[in-house]
């Protein structure tokens, strides 16, 4: 019994070694606001919206840009700055960021 739950334990501490801390994301934000909005409503019609995105999904396409993987010329200079804790951070806090759907009339 001991054994299955020291693989279990193993296997969680990465996984919450990676969980970013949203508020910490919201201050990295500001230099994302002129194309996507501090509520992640994008402002720009050729930017996204990040708002409510899923958070493993923001993780792995910020890393592809930092890392040249994924091509945008304005996201491969911002993200090229980020740390891996940075964009773990920005993904908490937009995919933190509730948004509400509604069905057309």
């Amino acid at each position: 019994m001991i054994r299955p739950l020291l693989l279990l334990a193993a296997l969680l501490v990465p996984l919450s070694a990676q969980a970013g801390d949203a508020a910490l994301g919201r201050k990295k934000a500001t230099a994302c606001q002129t194309c996507h909005g501090m509520d992640g409503l994008s402002k720009l019609p050729e930017a996204p919206n990040l708002a409510g995105q899923v958070e493993p999904y923001l993780v792995k396409a910020l890393s592809e840009y930092r890392d040249g993987k994924r091509q945008n010329e304005i996201m491969n200079v911002v993200a090229k700055e980020l740390s891996d804790a940075d964009i773990a951070n920005l993904a908490a806090y937009y995919a933190g960021i509730q948004i509400d759907v509604l069905p057309p009339n």
